[in-house]
C-alpha cells in the first residue's frame, strides 16, 4: 500500500521561505513521478512542481518558476519542496502525490494515482 506522508508546512511571512517534505512508502512502481499539488479555498487543486525520480526531470508552474525548487532524496523516497519569496497568493493546503508514469507523462498537469494527507501552507502580507 503507497502511503505518501507530508510534513514542514506552516505559517510564513510574505518574502519568507519554507521547505515542504515527502515520505513516500510501499511504492514498488519502477516508474515513479512525484509532485506538489496545492488548493486554496474556494478554488481548484493545482500542479505545482513535479519531478521524474529515475531522471530528475522538473516541471513547475508558471506562478512558482524561479521561486520553488522541487528536489529528492538519493534514496528517491523523500521528495522535497524548498518554497523561497513566499507570497500571500501561496496560501493554500499542499499535496505531495506519485503516480506510475512514464517520465513524457510526468508534468503538473497530468493525474495523479496517490495522494497525502496534506499540509498548510500560510503566508501573511
Amino acid at each position: 500500500q503507497v502511503q505518501l506522508v507530508e510534513s514542514g508546512g506552516g505559517s510564513v511571512q510574505a518574502g519568507g521561505s519554507l521547505r515542504l517534505s515527502c515520505a513516500a512508502s510501499g511504492y514498488t512502481y519502477s516508474r515513479k513521478c512525484m509532485g506538489w499539488f496545492r488548493q486554496a479555498p474556494g478554488k481548484e487543486r493545482e500542479g505545482v512542481a513535479t519531478i521524474y525520480t529515475i531522471a530528475g526531470s522538473r516541471d513547475y508552474a508558471d506562478s512558482v518558476k524561479g521561486r520553488f525548487t522541487i528536489s529528492q532524496d538519493n534514496a528517491r523516497t523523500t521528495v522535497y519542496l524548498q518554497m523561497n519569496n513566499l507570497k500571500p497568493e501561496d496560501t493554500a493546503m499542499y499535496y505531495c502525490a506519485a503516480a506510475p508514469i512514464g517520465v513524457g507523462l510526468c508534468g503538473v498537469g497530468r493525474q495523479f494515482t496517490y495522494w497525502g494527507q496534506g499540509t498548510q501552507v500560510t503566508v501573511s502580507s
